[in-house]
């Protein structure tokens, strides 16, 4: 029963925040630092998400493979590769690190 009470809650949750977002003055919206965090907000959150997903297990820190596949990529990026390749990149160097028992 708790799972539904959260799915439950989470939907309204959902609903008010597209609510509270239609109900913002237009003129609001224009603002430049509006217009800046909302441009930053997204890319924030992916990075904090990635970031959570690699380098946490629970409550530990954990360094293994994913930490070289996310340099893979970060190397990919600064050589300004396309998007397919940085993913090829992090794929093959996190599975390499793995297999090599790392």
């Amino acid at each position: 029963m708790n799972t539904w009470i959260a799915i439950g809650a989470t939907a309204l949750g959902c609903y008010a925040v597209k609510l509270i977002g239609l109900l913002v003055p237009a003129g609001t919206l224009e603002r430049p630092l509006v217009r800046r965090l909302a441009a930053l907000l997204p890319v924030a959150l992916l990075a904090a998400l990635t970031a959570q997903q690699t380098f946490a297990d629970g409550h530990q820190l954990v360094l293994d493979a994913r930490l070289a596949g996310i340099a893979a990529a970060a190397g990919a990026l600064v050589l300004r590769a396309p998007f397919l390749l940085v993913v090829a990149a992090a794929v093959l160097v996190t599975a390499g690190v793995r297999a090599m028992g790392g």
